[in-house]
């Protein structure tokens, strides 16, 4: 089997030009990291004392892609966070592979931060181009040829959205350290609590908003991105008020964990029932169900996700569903009641017959989560 030329001669395509240094980005690199980019991947693993091999996999591991031989694209701090990394294997503390994995953890988590808040600072610079700031309301633009989520289009603004998360970003790495060593802080006493009480079981559920499909089609997308992000910041209230984990949102769809059955049944019904309060949120459904999972790089799976999902799909409007084992546990509970239903066929579990959760006092979520929401 040959090949085709690729040294830019006749027979073959030429090479892609190389672009030029941009000096406003190399500015904010240089802004960004503290120190320029001075050395190549062999001086880096060098200075570690590890092998260029070694050095890629954890580069690889980061989440960035293959480092040419020659090119400078690593700084000091690239140099001390493989030389961290390195000692720490070399001494023992911890295997290559588990480094590697943890690595791998702190990357794919940064890069959704990192996405996430170039988009919020993209869509302030488009909002206030728009010129909501002098109209008073940040939620009803000027003009709605620019939709939300947006981000900056001109060259002027793709440069101040840079200036500003560049300035931010001294302000917000001791938030960033805080806030990290606290979900640590959470992380471990979850595991503490587990393994006293011999348990993997947990509550799982599901809430979804309902015919969103069809609400999309009558959406402008500007309005969209503001009802997923309502919603999403409203399940993180809900969940996190009650002492709940969100495990991750997916459009119009959060994914909930809770150890104990009371908390799990008051954030199920406070979040139907301020959805259905909200006059820019459809209404929602929950599903939840009780048992073991498989946690896994923060996520969580097995049957009882599963059949948590399922229950979602197939509950009322505005309604919430759960399982036996979780039905069976809240029996006893004051403030709530579980309804029997009939049987119903769910895809990949077989034929269940779930309860109706509805509350029997006029408790309500936390004072703080209503006025929020």
């Amino acid at each position: 089997m040959s090949s085709s030329p690729t040294d830019g001669s006749p027979d073959g395509p030429s090479p892609p030009p190389e672009l030029a240094p941009d000096p406003a980005l190399e500015a904010f690199e240089r802004a960004m990291l503290g120190r320029p980019a001075s050395m190549g991947r062999r001086e880096v693993s060098r200075g570690a004392g590890v092998s260029i091999r070694s050095a890629r996999k954890f580069w690889h591991a980061m989440g960035f892609p293959v480092v040419q031989e020659g090119d400078a694209m690593f700084t000091e701090a690239d140099l001390d966070a493989l030389s961290r990394v390195a000692a720490m294997v070399r001494e023992g503390d911890i295997p290559e592979e588990f480094a590697l994995a943890m690595t791998r953890a702190i990357a794919r988590t940064m890069d959704r931060l990192a996405a996430w808040q170039g988009q919020l600072v993209s869509e302030e610079i488009a909002r206030l181009r728009r010129g909501d700031a002098l109209e008073g309301d940040p939620d009803e633009p000027a003009d709605d040829t620019t939709p939300r989520g947006a981000a900056a289009t001109s060259t002027r603004d793709a440069e101040a959205a840079a200036a500003w998360l560049a300035e931010l970003s001294d302000e917000l790495e001791p938030l960033l350290v805080y806030v990290w060593r606290r979900q640590l802080t959470a992380t471990i006493q979850r595991l503490l609590t587990v393994e006293e009480d011999g348990s993997r079981a947990s509550v799982i559920g599901f809430a979804d908003l309902v015919n969103f499909t069809s609400v999309v089609r009558r959406l402008t997308e500007r309005d969209l991105a503001r009802m997923v992000q309502r919603f999403e910041d409203l399940c993180t209230d809900v969940v996190t008020a009650h002492g709940g984990r969100v495990v991750k949102t997916v459009g119009d769809e959060v994914l909930f964990q809770t150890f104990e059955v009371a908390p799990a049944a008051a954030i199920a019904l406070d979040l139907v029932e301020a959805m259905g309060e909200d006059d820019l949120l459809p209404s929602a459904r929950v599903g939840m169900a009780y048992g073991p999972v498989v946690r896994r790089l923060g996520d969580v799976f097995g049957t009882t996700v599963n059949r948590a999902s399922r229950l979602t799909a197939v509950a009322p409007p505005g309604g919430v569903f759960v399982d036996d084992a979780l039905a069976r546990l809240l029996e006893p509970l004051s403030g709530f009641s579980t309804l029997p239903t009939r049987p119903r066929a769910l895809r990949g579990i077989g034929e269940v017959a779930p309860s109706r959760l509805v509350r029997v006092t006029g408790v309500r979520r936390p004072a703080d989560v209503t006025a929020h929401v």
